[in-house]
């Protein structure tokens, strides 16, 4: 039996997002319904509708950042019951890929993905869903691995958040790039992804967290979720505070740099802020033109004599089965500040005002509340 609801679709290039009528087919064989209850909104679902839909066919589902309750299982499903809540993963490892195979599903680049389930009511088109999920919507269909059950106790409001913004930077500091006891550790960009690599920083027991930002607003965000120090890089070369900030008689620079911005030339600061044998990992969803120009030869800074790496950080290189119910006990149990996060709530008919919003003011996560 299908399922009414509504959802916040892109139906063309260039064309603001809009909320429409939507019809949901029931979950087929390993499928799950989930009703949602709440979406973060995060900067990807901007940059698929600055990105003209990024490839996918129209219409599509926006949002990937959602918590809900299970409606209905298909075929198969046995882990999960209606009544469930649920924090829906864009990432589930697929066992198929030669990442799964040798055992490392936390590599894996298949990902599990639904039969497209959702219909625009009006014509019956076959929507896409952004990563896989769909959560701008009332309801979705998802791969029944990419729905990880939450704690009773856990509000969904704020567990949505674990979805990709939190895990992603949390995941970074834990899983890509592991961040040992004492480290010192530079974040570019403070927003929902940057805050969270500071809190995750801070779970590992850094020893220095500085955070590089322009805006003054959100480096004050820095502070509040842990950072030991704070860099205007409007006012300063970032790169030189840094090391400067970080100079212990041996070397200036960090262990560890996350860049998470997506834009190439904090890629390449990140680089330079390295300490000997340091590694930068690069956050930030590039352009499909973007590309980085790393020096190699300068003795302090330079790739090769300062033997620096350069990783790459995917949704925190997260297995969400395990990694999404450790958020929510660090949440719990008060290690992991997610309540400070949530700026505004909003609903589905206003996500063209927080895509806006995120673009031109002060915020670091707008949830739609269902």
């Amino acid at each position: 039996m299908q399922t009414d609801g509504r959802a916040c679709l892109l139906e063309e290039p260039g064309a603001p997002a809009t909320v429409r009528d939507v019809v949901i087919d029931p979950p087929g064989s390993n499928e799950v319904l989930v009703k949602l209850k709440a979406s973060g909104v995060c900067h990807t679902d901007l940059t698929v509708k600055n990105l003209n839909g990024n490839g996918m066919p129209f219409p599509i589902v926006l949002g990937h950042e959602g918590a809900g309750i299970v409606e209905a299982v298909g075929d198969g499903v046995t882990h999960l019951s209606p009544g469930d809540p649920v924090v829906i993963a864009y990432r589930a490892p697929c066992d198929q890929c030669p990442a799964c195979l040798r055992g490392d599903p936390r590599h894996c680049y298949m990902a599990l993905r639904p039969k497209p389930r959702i219909h625009r009511k009006s014509d019956g088109a076959l929507c896409s869903q952004v990563l896989r999920c769909g959560t701008f919507s009332t309801h979705t269909v998802v791969h029944a691995k990419a729905a990880i059950k939450m704690p009773a106790e856990m509000p969904l409001d704020k567990a949505c958040l674990i979805a990709c913004g939190v895990i992603t930077g949390v995941g970074a500091t834990m899983n890509t790039t592991t961040v040992f006891p004492g480290a010192r550790v530079a974040v570019i960009g403070c927003g929902g992804v940057g805050l969270s690599v500071i809190q995750g920083a801070k779970l590992q027991h850094a020893r220095q967290i500085i955070a590089v930002d322009v805006n003054p607003v959100k480096l004050e965000w820095a502070r509040k979720f842990g950072a030991t120090h704070v860099v205007n890089a409007k006012d300063t070369d970032p790169v030189a505070e840094v090391r400067r900030l970080t100079d212990d008689g041996w070397d200036g620079g960090v262990e560890f740099a996350y860049e998470a911005t997506g834009i190439p030339a904090c890629t390449e600061q990140a680089v330079k802020m390295l300490s000997y044998g340091g590694t930068a990992t690069t956050i930030g969803f590039p352009a499909q033109t973007d590309s980085v120009n790393l020096n190699l030869g300068d003795m302090a800074t330079g790739v090769y004599w300062n033997k620096a790496g350069l990783a790459v950080c995917h949704c925190g290189d997260a297995l969400p089965s395990q990694d999404f119910p450790l958020m929510a006990q660090l949440y719990l149990s008060g290690d992991l500040e997610l309540d400070g996060m949530v700026t505004r709530t909003i609903t589905l008919d206003d996500v063209e005002d927080a895509f806006h919003e995120m673009e031109t003011g002060n915020v670091i996560r707008s949830v739609i509340l269902m």
